[in-house]
């Protein structure tokens, strides 16, 4: 699974910063071998002593059932090609990026109607995509209160993710991909400046581009913002404080302490083998759509229900966003991110 099921125009026929309209269109071969994937799949069996609702263990069996009879079923390739098609505007550009060489970016557009709109860089993570902007671009860029601001809302796709082409080589990670984002939207889109906001590895991507091109970027917008516990050395008081929590600490400070405890202790696993082997995940994430399904709709419970907010076909769509590539790239990005060079790290101690 790589980018021969992605259906954009021939690279040979690219020219540097010059972006190239085009319409989503899922490769038949794909959805064929999706489907005969779906067919074939063998699921785990439930322990009785777990209750319903407890998700200790993983994803539940009946839950990703149930989604992938959907997917076999009642998933439509072509409603949900229509949907990206008329929700955004689809380009892919040539980018030469400083310090990594060329690459091909997928990005969406919408400018807004208003002379005053600000240009918004909207950066997604993992296991997220573009399509997490379908539920605002259209708010944002024409809201419907003429007292609300409006925005150019610019959502590119991370290299492997969606479709992005996967990187040929090593070496780009966040600080890569903001060079990049920040070539799409000044070099390619000409602005001059622009705000941005990023969730997950977007927020990485969009404080790197602050801390590498402060003087175009006017704001930042994050909704992940990790805090390690305070050091003694740097911060005594605050270091002290943290050490009397159960005292000291208001409810909300408490909840937030034991909610990254619970990661760190519960959750974190993937982020250990994505960050150091991701490649050997890779031939079975890759491999499997029902085992690529299974990992996303843990994580889409863990960190918000997802799963229970959103429609089948949404969750579904979202998972295809990494099953095109065969998700392996995804992964790739926390070995960038999280290695030796520290990328994520470095740029919330900056």
């Amino acid at each position: 699974m790589n980018s021969q099921f992605l259906c954009l125009p021939p690279e040979e026929q690219l020219e540097l910063n010059q972006p190239v309209r085009f319409s989503v269109r899922f490769n038949p071969d794909l959805i064929r071998l999706t489907q005969q994937k779906l067919e074939l799949a063998r699921f785990p069996v439930e322990q009785s002593d777990f209750e319903a609702d407890d998700w200790s263990q993983g994803a539940k069996v009946d839950r990703v059932q149930r989604l992938v009879q959907y997917w076999l079923d009642e998933f439509d390739w072509e409603r949900q090609e229509k949907f990206l098609n008329d929700t955004f505007k689809h380009y892919v550009v040539k980018l030469r990026v400083p310090g990594y060489g060329l690459l091909v970016l997928h990005f969406t557009h919408a400018k807004s109607s208003s002379p005053n709109a600000t240009p918004l860089l909207f950066s997604h993570g993992w296991p997220g995509s573009f399509v997490e902007a379908s539920k605002v671009v259209g708010q944002l860029s024409n809201p419907k209160n003429p007292n609300d601001p409006p925005f150019h809302v610019v959502a590119p796709s991370i290299p492997g993710f969606g479709f992005s082409p996967a990187p040929t080589k090593s070496g780009l990670g966040p600080e890569v991909t903001a060079r990049a984002f920040k070539i799409l939207m000044t070099d390619v889109l000409g602005y001059k400046w622009f705000v941005t906001q990023g969730g997950d590895f977007g927020s990485f991507i969009t404080r790197s581009i602050a801390i590498q091109f402060p003087k175009v970027v006017r704001a930042q917008h994050l909704n992940m913002f990790p805090v390690p516990p305070p050091n003694l050395f740097s911060a005594p008081l605050a270091y002290l404080r943290w050490c009397l929590s159960d005292v000291l600490y208001s409810d909300f400070e408490r909840e937030a302490v034991r909610v990254r405890h619970n990661f760190e202790t519960d959750q974190s696993g993937y982020l250990a083998q994505q960050a150091t082997r991701p490649q050997t995940l890779g031939f079975a994430l890759g491999d499997s759509p029902v085992g690529l399904l299974a990992w996303f709709v843990e994580k889409f419970h863990d960190w918000g229900h997802v799963e229970e907010a959103f429609d089948p076909e949404l969750v579904i769509t979202l998972v295809v966003m990494h099953w095109i590539q065969g998700a392996t790239p995804g992964l790739r990005f926390y070995r960038e991110a999280f290695g030796a060079r520290r990328e994520a790290e470095k740029t919330f101690e900056a």
